[in-house]
């Protein structure tokens, strides 16, 4: 009974969930507020305030005020004098030069230190296409962009080079909110289907080690994406809205 019981307990202290670290918490915070702006939970013009953020999560001000001046360092957000911090609004036109760069780094994808897809990354992406199928059932401006998210965060993952991962994961998530203020006008199935053949060019070049390949379709998807914004009708109105 003894030995049952002290089993037990070992089993329990084993699976029980281990404590976040400091590094890991911010990281957290940080991924859950920069979603939150980027699908617009927070709109433009929102302040976010330091102690109900302190609140919302348990931690000190101190904390929540690193993640907010890295919210800020990529654009994300401005702390105003007098005011707090407010998430800032963002401006096709300015933000050609961040499109511009994404292209030319989308080829490196294929070409520094790809890593082999195993079978479960693979399947990852067929799970991913299977939830556009479902999506575009009822199509969803939140969903498209959420399993857009999901899918980028693949292909960062096919490059060993981190400081790459690093610079495309910051000018991906600044151009972000743009789809999505403009996926009304830019015609929410279109977007889907587009997304799609992306998704299925790309799983079709990881099957075979193509890494030259998928740097090339991602480059092709990106500029396709950008020249749609940029020559839809009204896109100046609604970017200022």
């Amino acid at each position: 009974m003894t030995l049952e019981t002290g089993a037990t307990t070992v089993t329990e202290a084993a699976s029980a969930p281990r404590p976040l670290s400091a590094r890991e918490r911010f990281e957290r915070i940080y991924r859950i507020l920069r979603d939150r702006i980027c699908l617009l939970d927070y709109p433009p013009g929102s302040h976010l305030s330091e102690e109900e953020l302190a609140q919302e999560f348990r931690i000190s001000r101190t904390p929540v005020r690193r993640v907010l001046a890295r919210l800020e360092s990529e654009g994300l957000v401005q702390s105003v004098h007098g005011v707090g911090t407010l998430v800032t609004d963002v401006d096709i036109e300015e933000l050609q030069q961040v499109y511009h760069l994404r292209l030319e780094l989308a080829l490196l994808i294929g070409r520094l230190s790809p890593i082999p897809r195993t079978a479960a990354d693979l399947d990852r992406i067929r799970a991913l296409i299977a939830r556009c199928d479902s999506a575009l059932l009822n199509p969803d401006q939140r969903a498209f962009l959420r399993l857009n998210m999901d899918f980028f965060y693949e292909l960062t993952a096919m490059t060993g080079n981190q400081p790459l991962r690093e610079i495309s994961e910051r000018l991906y998530f600044q151009v972000a909110r743009v789809v999505l203020k403009l996926m009304p006008q830019l015609g929410l199935v279109e977007e889907f289907i587009a997304f799609r053949r992306e998704m299925m060019e790309v799983l079709a070049a990881a099957e075979i080690g193509d890494w030259e390949s998928i740097g090339h379709i991602r480059r092709a998807h990106i500029s396709m994406s950008f020249h749609r914004m940029m020559h839809h009708p009204g896109k100046q109105e609604d970017a200022d809205r």
